[in-house]
């Protein structure tokens, strides 16, 4: 076996480190939303536009990646992309209101959007077969670790500087990126054929579809799903738009995504278990921030340092995974992976009000020790017989599916935790009421205790009725994060099994040597 060339490796790395600033994008302005929206004179429900925009944008410009990768060249479509991703995150920085702030986020999104799938493509086209576990086990690193650190990032660089430096910090990793890519890639013309078989109803149906329904996931929950007329519009718009799109697909010679891979029956099971594993890697960075703010009052801080266990127990098992893959069927490495993904989740399904982060840590270690089963031998099993015309089209779809079942994920999460807490807090309020010696001498005894820190009899016994409704208020959603957690369970060990069904292919004997893809 040859070395790959070191030029390959500059390439790929600078194809993953822009994908790790892509995807730490997508969350780090949550811990600082509170300061940007004061800044900008903006509402918190208002504020969500600005990570829902750029969400939306990267979510359009995945499928867009493949054919403009073709026709203006990879290598100049990359240095395109992320020279705009940089302006574009200092024109982040520089938004005088919210409108403004929105636009240059989409514009970021949109750019960052194409350097996620790139980066995957890179790995196939750049690495011979015998390394491209090693490349897939760094993508599932970025893919994972980048959201874990994001909302911490960013509030830590809130809180020392200002917002403005979450903007700032793409920029010197940016023009990294840039120059090992220029270095690492082979100059190539634009193929005007190419670039003349654009295909604008795809294009135009397929920015409709997926950026209304990214916006229905994202927005759904707090406009009460279907009670919402807007809600409603945008679901059918979204709907019909992608019925279309799929049908120009099917229909068109050069199509803009492959979607004919999906007959494979094996590459259509990888694509649902990517659609899994979105859910459970976006949703579980939804809900653990969200619990420990919520029920603990964590800060971004020290959410950060349980969060970064997430993170930091792969990097002792990654470079394992490329050795077990020449040795294990790589499909009972992703079952296995999924099957500890989710027996983590089953860790906290009796969490209680002394449930905090030490506690957590215990499961977020479980979690990192299965994830790297997950992605790397998954990817490895997707696109083991693949071609190099199929290859653009089979990333758009794995990073489509994994973003799509990270939304799906998140707005299943925040409706199962509303309508849950609700459904409890009535179901406790009513134990009390049939009970009401115990809730009367429970509160009485509250009552006391403020009576005796200074407080007047009756607005003593008002402040005890608050912090009995607050601990109230306080089991019931920890009894719907339980819940979650269990669904969540459910579902890894549901893709657990049906990974075993999937048919590992000898690989194509072109596949043994990097492709022609530079």
């Amino acid at each position: 076996m040859e070395a790959v060339p070191r030029r390959n490796w500059i390439a790929v790395m600078g194809g993953l480190i822009g994908a790790f600033m892509a995807i730490l994008d997508i969350q780090i302005t949550n811990a600082s939303l509170k300061d940007i929206q004061g800044a900008l004179s903006a509402t918190l429900s208002e504020s969500s536009w600005i990570s829902t925009s750029y969400l939306v944008a990267e979510m359009i410009a995945i499928p867009l990646s493949g054919w403009l990768s073709r026709g203006l060249s990879v290598r100049r479509y990359l240095l395109w992309t992320t020279g705009a991703f940089i302006f574009s995150s200092v024109l982040c920085s520089f938004s005088w209101n919210l409108t403004s702030m929105i636009v240059f986020r989409a514009m970021q999104g949109f750019t960052g959007g194409a350097l996620i799938p790139m980066a995957f493509s890179l790995i196939i086209s750049l690495l011979p077969l015998h390394k491209r576990a090693t490349g897939m086990a760094l993508f599932g690193l970025c893919a994972t670790f980048a959201p874990a650190i994001g909302p911490t990032l960013g509030g830590w660089l809130t809180e020392q500087l200002s917002w403005h430096y979450i903007f700032y910090l793409n920029v010197p990793p940016g023009l990294l990126v840039m120059a090992m890519l220029a270095h690492g890639l082979d100059r190539k013309a634009i193929d005007w054929t190419i670039m003349r078989q654009v295909d604008l109803v795809g294009i135009l149906t397929m920015a409709v579809g997926l950026g209304l329904l990214e916006v229905v996931l994202e927005e759904g929950n707090r406009e009460d799903w279907f009670g919402s007329s807007f809600i409603v519009k945008l679901t059918l718009i979204s709907v019909v738009a992608l019925i279309f799109f799929v049908m120009s697909q099917l229909l068109r010679r050069h199509p803009l995504v492959n979607l004919r891979l999906l007959h494979n029956p094996r590459f259509a099971l990888a694509c649902f278990a990517y659609l899994v594993l979105g859910m459970a890697l976006m949703g579980s960075i939804y809900v653990l921030p969200l619990y420990m703010a919520q029920i603990h009052n964590y800060n971004a801080l020290e959410i950060g340092e349980v969060l970064m266990w997430m993170g930091l127990p792969q990097l002792l098992v990654l470079p394992l995974v490329p050795k077990l893959i020449q040795k294990i069927d790589p499909r009972y490495l992703v079952s296995f992976g999924f099957l500890i993904f989710g027996l983590s989740c089953f860790m906290n399904v009796n969490m209680s009000a002394d449930y905090a982060g030490p506690q957590l840590i215990q499961s977020l270690i479980v979690r990192a020790l299965g994830q790297p089963f997950v992605m790397v031998p998954l990817s490895l099993i997707a696109t083991a017989s693949l071609t190099q015309d199929e290859i653009p089209s089979s990333s758009t779809l794995l990073n489509v599916l994994r973003n799509l079942g990270g939304a799906f994920g998140i707005a299943i999460i925040a409706t199962l935790l509303d309508n849950d807490t609700r459904v409890h807090v009535s179901q406790i309020t009513s134990t009390l009421a049939a009970s009401s010696i115990e809730g009367q001498a429970y509160l009485m005894n509250l009552a006391s205790a403020m009576q005796a820190q200074g407080s007047d009899p009756a607005i003593a016994y008002q402040q005890a009725q608050a912090r009995l409704a607050g601990t109230i208020e306080r089991d019931a959603a920890i009894m719907a994060y339980n819940k979650v957690f269990y669904v969540m369970g459910i579902f890894l060990l549901i893709a657990s099994a049906l990974v075993l069904f999937l048919k590992s292919p000898a690989p194509r004997a072109s596949d043994a040597e990097p492709l022609e893809a530079h």
